[in-house]
């Protein structure tokens, strides 16, 4: 029943990428260069909802939800790849996919270098996980756990930070 649930979540999750036209490879470039926050608003958006119902069903006792470790290895070696493969192919993933769904095939060769890239990964893990995954790992603190808040708090904050992004974005037409 989970791939159900994921499938489902998916498909509208890629509705409104497509509806919020993130797909537009226009968009995407607009973003890397900060002359377009579709996307940026987008995913503000997206992050708002998501914290607000996976709060919600973790305080009613309906999900349980397990954060991996940070890691400053992984997220500065992961986050360097991301960034550069989204500035070459102007895409990220989940747009590439996408735009592929809208019937641009040039995404087809980004998607594939994704897929092996991925194969690679899986095949190298026990090098990834002790020499850069091992490096700076944290533990997984919360931000409402790192400044002793309740995570409403921070959820709140960052809703209300958001909202004046938004209303910058707007007076900027961006």
């Amino acid at each position: 029943m989970d791939i159900v649930y994921g499938l489902i979540t998916g498909l509208f999750f890629g509705a409104f990428l497509q509806g919020g036209e993130a797909v537009r490879f226009e968009r995407q470039v607009g973003a890397m260069r900060l002359k377009d926050m579709t996307i940026v608003k987008f995913l503000l958006t997206a992050i708002i909802v998501s914290s607000i119902g996976v709060h919600f069903l973790l305080d009613i006792g309906v999900a349980d939800f397990s954060p991996r470790d940070i890691s400053i290895g992984a997220q500065v070696i992961g986050g360097l790849m991301f960034g550069v493969g989204w500035a070459v192919i102007g895409y990220c993933p989940g747009t590439s996919v996408g735009a592929l769904g809208e019937g641009r095939f040039h995404v087809l060769m980004p998607i594939a270098g994704m897929l092996i890239g991925a194969l690679i990964y899986a095949a190298l893990f026990p090098w990834f996980d002790s020499a850069i995954i091992s490096l700076g790992q944290l533990g997984n603190p919360s931000i409402g756990d790192l400044f002793g808040v309740n995570h409403w708090v921070i959820i709140v904050l960052f809703v209300v930070g958001a909202g004046f992004l938004f209303r910058f974005f707007e007076r900027k037409n961006l």
